[in-house]
């Protein structure tokens, strides 16, 4: 989860100022914490508030979603997406926005099988995003974590995403001077995995994601979930992250890494 918090706070500043070169400074005054560090904050909550029994997980991360949506209201969320969390009677509406994968990699770390994985994505994307591409892109990201946590090499997760759902061959090299901002899963996912499958090391792989340009935070918080999932995540970059959080946003991480730590599960 701190993996995708990360890839959000270093790609914030290039969102709407796009960058084509992985040579930047990764930390500056100008990062903050968007909604995608919210949301996945909040579905880590609504994990370790279901308790294991995740017949409730769909209600518990509309609770927590609208929870610390509400608190955090200016964070950069989309328009239907600020509408839902204010909403009286929030419904899922449609989406296949990039928003439902930017959320889910607690539930990789959280889920004890592929089977359970593929599930809690289903149940904490579809209150909001249940367009078949929006629910697929958030399964397509969760399962990549999860595999990445079980220790599968790059290859193998490789394959497991291009078999099950996107054909990827490509580049990042090959799309970096024609990709631009896209918000849709479809425009999204496929390319945040190849930074992933590209990189070098968890930073190389946000690196990677920013690089491209288009919607730089979510890129890399994608890419940085799946990354730190399989490499870790380097102690003085975790420590220099938590310094954008505020103790509330911070004890919920904590609190989630307690309950689900990281490594292989049996």
């Amino acid at each position: 989860m701190l993996g995708a918090i990360i890839g959000d706070i270093v790609g914030s500043r290039f969102e709407w100022n796009n960058i084509k070169t992985k040579e930047f400074e990764l930390f500056s005054r100008d990062c903050s914490f968007t909604d995608d560090s919210v949301m996945t904050i909040a579905v880590g909550k609504a994990l370790m508030a279901s308790g294991g029994d995740y017949g409730n997980l769909g209600g518990e991360a509309v609770k927590a979603m609208r929870e610390l949506g509400q608190a955090y209201p200016n964070s950069g969320y989309g328009g239907m997406f600020k509408r839902w969390l204010f909403s009286p009677d929030p419904k899922p509406y449609g989406s296949y926005g990039n928003g439902a994968a930017m959320r889910v990699s607690a539930c990789g770390l959280a889920a004890k099988g592929l089977d359970e994985a593929k599930l809690l994505s289903r149940l904490v994307t579809e209150v909001t995003h249940d367009h078949p591409e929006g629910i697929k892109g958030a399964e397509a990201t969760a399962v990549s974590v999860f595999l990445a946590r079980e220790g599968w090499d790059k290859k193998a997760i490789e394959r497991h995403v291009m078999e099950n759902y996107y054909p990827l061959g490509f580049t990042l090299d090959s799309i970096r001077s024609a990709y631009t901002f896209r918000v849709s899963c479809q425009g999204s996912v496929p390319q945040a995995l190849v930074a992933f499958f590209e990189s070098l090391g968890f930073e190389d792989a946000i690196r990677g994601a920013i690089a491209i340009g288009g919607d730089s935070d979510t890129l890399a918080a994608i890419a940085g979930g799946v990354a730190g999932a399989y490499y870790g995540i380097p102690g003085d970059l975790a420590q220099r992250a938590r310094g954008f959080l505020d103790a509330r946003l911070a004890k919920i991480v904590d609190d989630f890494a307690l309950a689900f730590p990281a490594g292989k599960r049996a």
